[in-house]
């Protein structure tokens, strides 16, 4: 028995070794995203817990589907006091495990997937989870989405370090995290795993699509045995389009609803902005910034409370037409104030949800007012609020595909396609020409990381100069032609990246650069070697063709 016990071990010592080297085989990464798939999904049913139970403890209610009416019924102390409680706990945990006070969330992961094979922050990450929930809550307006497809990127980050996965075993464990994830918080399979072929991983490679869906399908399996087979929104009536000649006013409410998503997403950046800015002139501590967000938070909550998480209630009463037009306006108007201060704040939360409530409002209003204008020659109110649910939406994430399918999975209408297809189509098409294609990629724009114009444009900031440069000593570097060109002033920082060298060689009509350390002011830069642009245009090719390879397979 001990030599049997012990030739076991060395079996599945070796196997795993082989596993580390080599890489799964397509079985075994079949049963990974599996396993990966459960992982994410009981992440973000925990979460989502978590969240009721939170609230629960804070406002005395424990369904988010009515915390607005109810939080209507307290004392406005109490509504005033417990998002500045929230955001002094959010700040807490922001200052001291995160390196720059900022909540990681769907675009972190979309970073992670194009610039770091697949791998995410771990600790701030975590941290970035903890704040997100507590900010929702605590009375936070915004959505559980981003945090939970951070959270399943964690997981994945997790697996591809134990497996030491390449960067597209690493890219498809990521997929397959956040697809499991996505569809068990909206009970949506089809949408899960498009959502992470459309914005994560942001292409369709065949090899990719097996897996994910497997993780999909664990997500929703997951999702129903916790929740049941029910909808994320129940209509109890389903819509239909009466009459074609109303797709004209489906077109305008897709321009509409894409004016309305790009104002709420500049709102967003125009409140971070300002917040930033406070924070460098008044010297404001970092760990205050989601307290005074708190503060302002539950000012506007007083006499609107339907701001207060991530407004399901809302939606619903909007999709069902229960709220009259001037209210639609108001409560759009209010919500997208109150994302703007919860996201400027760095308070932490998505913005799915949110736009999911403010598509719904949009589109409800603009139905409203197109239906009393010409009351012979449409249908239902509520199919407009349906699609510019989906419009907006849509919009703000820069995913047509997956979003339409969303909408369709969390309400169960599927007779009203045209409609929402008609409207997703128009706001995304204006919507990507106001802001760089989506609110996440508009977010790494704003960070100096250009992933927006695709792979020719980031591939560049991957390469270190010292990566690719020709080392002294090896006598392939003119030392003396560099040495001129630095006294000229022509030459690249070490730590600087491809993105930075290939521009200045073209400015400076030069075939190479010298690459130094600079040691300070009153130092010499110390000469490392010479980037030449033929090894810089080799290592760009070569990622070029392994780029359009990962996406062609």
């Amino acid at each position: 028995m001990s030599r049997a016990l012990q030739g076991a071990t060395t079996r599945i010592g070796a196997g795993w070794t082989l596993l580390r080297n080599r890489g799964p085989g397509q079985i075994q990464f079949w049963f990974i995203a599996l396993a990966v798939g459960i992982a994410a999904a009981l992440a973000a049913v925990g979460f989502r817990f978590g969240i009721e139970w939170l609230q629960t403890t804070v406002y005395g209610n424990d369904s988010t589907a009515t915390i607005h009416s109810f939080a209507a019924t307290l004392p406005w102390y109490w509504i005033l006091i417990v998002p500045i409680l929230g955001g002094f706990v959010v700040g807490q945990i922001l200052h001291h495990f995160t390196p720059d006070g900022r909540v990681r969330s769907v675009a972190d992961v979309i970073e992670g997937a194009a610039l770091n094979d697949g791998r995410v922050e771990g600790r701030a990450g975590l941290a970035s989870a903890f704040a997100s929930l507590i900010t929702l809550g605590t009375g936070g307006s915004t959505g559980r989405e981003g945090p939970v497809v951070h959270l399943a990127g964690l997981i994945s980050t997790k697996v591809c370090h134990l497996l030491n996965a390449n960067g597209v075993t690493g890219r498809d464990l990521l997929g397959c995290a956040v697809a499991a994830a996505v569809s068990a918080s909206f009970n949506a399979p089809i949408a899960g795993a498009l959502f992470a072929l459309e914005v994560i991983l942001r292409h369709f490679a065949l090899h990719a699509f097996a897996p994910i869906v497997i993780a999909s399908a664990a997500g929703t399996v997951i999702n129903r045995l916790v929740f049941g087979d029910v909808t994320e929104f129940s209509l109890g009536t389903t819509s239909a389009l009466e009459f074609y000649q109303e797709l004209p006013a489906f077109l305008i409410l897709g321009l509409v609803s894409g004016t309305v998503a790009v104002a709420m997403m500049k709102a967003i950046f125009i409140a971070d902005d300002a917040g930033t800015g406070l924070q460098a002139r008044s010297g404001l501590p970092r760990w205050m910034r989601p307290v005074v967000a708190g503060a302002i938070l539950g000012a506007i909550a007083i006499p609107f409370p339907h701001i207060i998480g991530v407004g399901y209630e809302m939606t619903i009463a909007a999709l069902t037409g229960s709220v009259l037009v001037y209210e639609a306006m108001v409560f759009c108007a209010v919500k997208v104030v109150a994302v703007a201060v919860t996201m400027g704040g760095r308070m932490g939360g998505g913005v799915f949800s949110p736009s999911l409530m403010v598509g719904a409002l949009t589109g409800l209003a603009f139905g409203l007012i197109a239906t009393s204008v010409f009351p012979d020659s449409s249908g239902a109110v509520t199919l407009y609020a349906l699609a510019g649910m989906g419009a907006v939406a849509a919009a703000v994430l820069g995913a047509p595909i997956s979003t339409t399918l969303i909408v369709f999975e969390l309400t169960g209408d599927w007779q009203t396609g045209l409609a929402v297809m008609v409207s997703v189509s128009m706001s995304t098409a204006l919507a990507s020409r106001l802001v760089d294609r989506s609110f996440f990629l508009t977010q790494l724009e704003r960070r100096n990381i250009h992933l927006a114009a695709g792979p020719q444009a980031y591939l560049l900031a991957m390469f270190g100069v010292g990566r690719v440069m020709r080392p002294l000593g090896e006598g392939r570097v003119d030392e003396e032609a560099c040495w001129q060109m630095i006294r000229d002033g022509i030459y690249v920082d070490a730590s600087a990246t491809l993105e930075a060298a290939l521009p200045l060689m073209d400015r400076m009509e030069v075939t190479f650069l010298p690459v130094v350390t600079l040691t300070g002011e009153d130092h010499a830069p110390e000469l490392q070697g010479a980037l030449y642009q033929v090894d810089a245009l080799k290592a760009y090719n070569k990622a070029l063709a392994a780029t359009a390879a990962e996406e062609h397979s």
